[in-house]
């Protein structure tokens, strides 16, 4: 069956609408209002080789916080809805992805238990239009309905761009990893608990 889902969110101060292929080619349309938050996105498409459809219209005359927030607590119910019973998955990935001078580490478990390990530091407040502190918020929403234990970490870096792209690629990198079909798995879930959460958690308000 194919593993796409379709997520609206829409409140008072944001409308997002998410598609996602798990097993697509990196096909992306991603438009959020924030330019680097898009290139951000567009990474995750790219080298997760997930085909992506995001749109949001936030309340950015106020700030880049709800739109960020939101577009990530969509992104993550979209991934676990696509998962379905988890049947079958490698459900662990990792990656450890060089960007020039920096180097970044993440490590993931499609668990059912949200939970996030930050270790990013950033010096510079903003990229573009987003604030660096929002970055943080994006892992830890994407985390919370998607459903998985998720461990972010720079080992080093020094330029604030590298660093945060990084993330995202590793992330990319681990989910591509987590979500592959594992054909010894014979179509079982894998956990001695014989579940994974399955259906996904509910969307947070």
């Amino acid at each position: 069956m194919p593993r796409t889902a379709t997520v609206t969110r829409t409140t008072s101060e944001t409308d997002v609408h998410v598609s996602v292929n798990l097993d697509g080619s990196g096909r992306r349309a991603i438009s959020t209002g924030i330019g680097f938050y898009d290139h951000m996105l567009e990474q995750l498409a790219r080298h997760g080789l997930f085909d992506l459809e995001i749109r949001t219209k936030g309340d950015l005359h106020i700030d880049a916080h709800h739109t960020v927030e939101d577009t990530a607590l969509a992104l993550g119910e979209a991934f676990s809805k696509a998962l379905g019973d988890r049947a079958g998955i490698t459900r662990y990935g990792h990656a450890l992805v060089p960007m020039d001078e920096a180097l970044v580490r993440v490590a993931l478990d499609i668990s059912g238990r949200p939970f996030l390990v930050w270790k990013l530091g950033f010096t510079q407040p903003r990229l573009g239009e987003m604030d660096t502190e929002l970055f943080w918020h994006v892992f830890h929403s994407f985390a919370q309905t998607a459903g998985i234990t998720l461990h972010a970490e720079a080992l080093y870096g020094s330029n604030n761009h590298h660093i945060a792209e990084g993330a995202f690629k590793a992330l990319a990198r681990a989910l591509r990893q987590a979500v592959t079909v594992d054909p010894r798995q014979a179509g079982s879930i894998p956990s001695t608990k014989g579940s994974l959460g399955g259906s996904g958690p509910t969307t947070l308000v």
